[in-house]
């Protein structure tokens, strides 16, 4: 059987983003996608109006028939949390489910500040899912918050990510990937694994798009559950939103639309 993965994220119907980006890609990397949403949005944040459904009152019970029904789970993959009791009830899907894997995309921040949804005792609550983690994809804006380390803009030197991936070693027993680097006309994420680092480097291909990160998330979530090497799963990913990105700003796509990704699922397939 392929494996199953369970994903607790909230879905946005327009932009690209989160679960509507998750369920094609993981599906097509033969990976099984079981959605757990935290909210429904009509349309991600970054349009000028939109509707929202916050679901916290009903995971319980959605997850209850899955309990009752004895489903087991290889991994999870978690992304956006909208509050502390959504923190709460992903520590018990962890307890009680026992996944083997668990990717851990904690959404907190971009551009040096946190979202306006969160606050610190937020930044706090995801600290107590970090030793559950496997893996961890923040971008640099959240490995500062979570480490506490002052952001900058601009370049980041080999040792100041460094000791950043130090400090997130003591809360995450897993291994890290830091997104977000931007230098020279190069986009750039960090691996930590095992104390070893290396890096991924991608031509800047286009503007900054909503979705990029969950389009990562998703590919090395897949990839951790068929048990591809993680530097060549970040390699995929990374040239895979390279490609997808130039596409995307050569049709003409306005930006809060996200990355077209849809016609080249068959790279990740192949």
């Amino acid at each position: 059987m392929i494996p199953r993965l369970a994903m607790i994220n909230d879905i946005a119907g327009v932009g690209h983003c989160s679960t509507a980006v998750s369920l094609p890609v993981i599906s097509a990397m033969k990976v099984q996608v079981c959605p757990v949403p935290t909210s429904v949005l009509s349309n991600h944040l970054g349009f000028p109006a939109y509707y929202f459904d916050d679901y916290t009152s009903r995971m319980r019970d959605y997850l209850q028939v899955w309990k009752n029904l004895g489903f087991t789970f290889d991994g999870l993959y978690c992304g956006f949390l909208g509050n502390s009791e959504q923190i709460q009830i992903v520590e018990e899907f962890l307890n009680e489910f026992q996944p083997e894997l668990f990717l851990l995309d904690p959404v907190l921040g971009d551009k040096g500040r946190r979202y306006s949804t969160i606050q610190k005792e937020h930044c706090d609550g995801l600290k107590r899912l970090l030793p559950h983690a496997s893996l961890i994809t923040p971008n640099i804006t959240e490995a500062c918050l979570l480490t506490g380390t002052p952001y900058k803009d601009g370049f980041w030197a080999d040792y100041e990510l460094y000791t950043i991936c130090e400090k997130l070693a003591k809360l995450c027993r897993g291994s890290i990937v830091v997104t977000g680097l931007y230098a020279e006309g190069q986009y750039l994420n960090y691996i930590w694994q095992d104390g070893v680092r290396t890096s991924c480097n991608a031509p800047k291909t286009g503007a900054s798009r909503p979705g990029t990160g969950d389009l990562f998330a998703s590919i090395l979530a897949a990839d951790l559950l068929n048990h591809v090497d993680l530097h060549l799963s970040v390699e995929k990913a990374t040239n895979f939103i390279a490609k997808c990105t130039a596409a995307t700003e050569k049709a003409g796509i306005p930006v809060e639309y996200g990355v077209q990704f849809e016609p080249f699922l068959a790279d990740l397939i192949r």
